[in-house]
């Protein structure tokens, strides 16, 4: 409503599915790095994941079809589901699998310790790879629209800040761990913005204003997310070791 005499009205509704989409799909991959800046602790990272995943994989289509119909939007089932078994069913099994066998031949210590680490530099250059072929699709349009791109970022830069304190805050109170406490804010703050940005891709096109929205996520998401990082650092003594 505040910025409703800058973007047009159809426009409004497709940024807004763009950030539905968003909103809708909590953390997963990422949070491994946010974890690893932090030095959380990669058990209870693994079980926050995979948290994530199931709550994904039950909540993600009815919680998008619900918000994006409030919204006036249509949007197919068959795809939001195809988005679901692509971007997370395949790999959740992939994972779980691999921590299966892993752990059965080499034991839980080694794959908590020196397997998970292997994977590190992996998925930093996952992490810009991706980010480079979602800014190469929406270039123009970040050029074009910058005042869009402006009013598009701010809500969703005081959402990550607003969850990310509540989350953290809340550990502090419980009195947790840092090693528990960091990762759990890093992942309530940030979103599964590849699964967001595929989604709104295939149901809106690449070049739509919904796919915009999604990328105006990762572009406010990463910068953020390293700066509470960076606050999670130099609050470590607020909580127990």
């Amino acid at each position: 409503m505040l910025f409703k005499g800058f973007i047009a009205p159809e426009l409004a509704t497709e940024y807004l599915a763009g950030a539905v989409l968003l909103g809708a799909a909590p953390c997963t991959a990422m949070v491994f790095v946010w974890s690893t800046l932090t030095n959380g602790d990669p058990a209870y990272t693994v079980v926050q994941v995979a948290t994530n995943d199931l709550i994904i994989l039950a909540a993600f289509v009815p919680i998008v079809k619900f918000l994006l119909g409030v919204s006036n939007v249509s949007v197919p089932w068959d795809t939001l589901f195809l988005s679901v078994v692509l971007f997370v069913v395949i790999p959740l099994i992939g994972g779980m699998a691999t921590r299966t066998i892993v752990i059965g031949k080499k034991g839980k210590d080694y794959f908590e310790n020196v397997f998970i680490h292997k994977f590190d530099s992996v998925t930093t250059i996952g992490l810009l790879l991706t980010l480079i072929l979602i800014f190469a699709f929406q270039a123009s349009a970040i050029l074009e629209n910058p005042l869009h791109i402006v009013l598009i970022a701010v809500p969703l830069v005081l959402q990550t800040f607003l969850i990310f304190t509540i989350a953290y805050t809340a550990c502090r109170v419980l009195k947790l761990p840092y090693k528990i406490a960091a990762p759990a804010g890093m992942i309530g703050a940030s979103n599964f913005f590849e699964l967001a940005v595929a989604v709104a891709i295939a149901l809106f096109g690449t070049s739509s204003p919904a796919a915009l929205a999604t990328t105006v996520g990762v572009l406010t998401e990463v910068p953020v997310m390293l700066f509470l990082v960076r606050i999670a650092n130099r609050t470590k003594g607020w909580f127990p070791a």
